[in-house]
């Protein structure tokens, strides 16, 4: 983990009671962060991408390929965050993984830094209209999410997707898990790794959901949903494995952006060493 942001945690694990009815913590600007994104990109070995051509912002995105292993063994990574725009931790997670330069080899990545730049302008959960994104993904009237979807369609399949979020009433970190297929969970991994800088939210019911030890399994079926968040969008098209990570914004944003941050890296080491197991069992074979 980034040492400003240890140094920084290690200030205190206290809860900060600021929010009421609505986040009320700290904010980004989300420009300053973008063009830091775009900048650190070109320095690290990202390849930047626009959704939106032409636009001020243009919904940037960026890919890093894999860069050796078995075809077999390769493995693709989604991450995207700044979906709602009253959740700064996300966008400077993403920031510091584009800071990264040890990835997997095996490993290539595709990251959405902020999907709704208006909303972090406004410090509001919906864009400029009022509209919540990630309620769009079946039937899309937004324009953001309409072109992230177009975008979404000439990716490859993700071995895994991970969405970023913040969670203002959450009294911890958790992770919502969707995984129809049973594949090798990452949840205990990811949390774990997240309960190292920010608490954990232990409830046993989380969003109305039942949760343990901060994992949350639910039993869902998107085709009964009309409005679908970008997770069963990813879900139906492009994945088998979601996590949607929620860190709890009622804490200071050194606190949630690291454990957004630590719970990925624990997801990349996992799903990496997936990858080099399959490598490894192609070669004995």
């Amino acid at each position: 983990m980034d040492d400003r942001l240890v140094s920084l945690s290690d200030r205190g694990m206290l809860r900060l009671w600021r929010n009421h009815h609505k986040y009320c913590g700290e904010t980004i600007e989300i420009d300053e962060v973008l063009a830091d994104c775009i900048a650190t990109a070109e320095r690290t070995g990202w390849r930047m991408c626009r959704m939106l051509p032409g636009a001020a912002c243009g919904l940037p995105a960026f890919v890093r390929k894999s860069s050796g292993g078995a075809l077999d063994a390769m493995r693709c990574l989604y991450i995207s965050t700044g979906i709602h725009g009253d959740e700064p931790a996300g966008p400077l997670a993403a920031l510091c993984l584009l800071q990264q330069d040890n990835w997997p080899e095996n490993l290539s990545l595709v990251l959405c830094p902020c999907l709704n730049p208006d909303g972090f302008e406004l410090n509001t959960r919906g864009n400029s209209a009022g509209i919540d994104l990630n309620r769009q993904y079946r039937r899309p009237r937004a324009f953001e999410t309409a072109a992230h979807i177009h975008w979404l369609r000439g990716q490859p399949a993700f071995d895994l997707a991970l969405c970023l979020h913040e969670d203002w009433e959450s009294a911890g970190f958790y992770v919502y898990e969707l995984n129809p297929d049973g594949l090798p969970s990452l949840a205990e991994d990811i949390v774990a790794a997240a309960g190292k800088v920010c608490p954990i939210d232990r409830s046993e019911k989380i969003e109305g959901w039942a949760a343990r030890d901060g994992i949350i399994r639910p039993a869902v079926d998107p085709e009964a949903s009309s409005d679908w968040p970008e997770a069963f969008y990813l879900l139906r098209n492009k994945t088998r494995l979601c996590y949607t990570l929620e860190a709890p914004s009622d804490y200071p944003l050194c606190i949630r952006t690291a454990a957004l941050v630590e719970g990925v890296r624990a997801a990349v080491r996992m799903i990496a060493v997936s990858g080099a197991a399959q490598e490894g069992a192609g070669r004995e074979e």
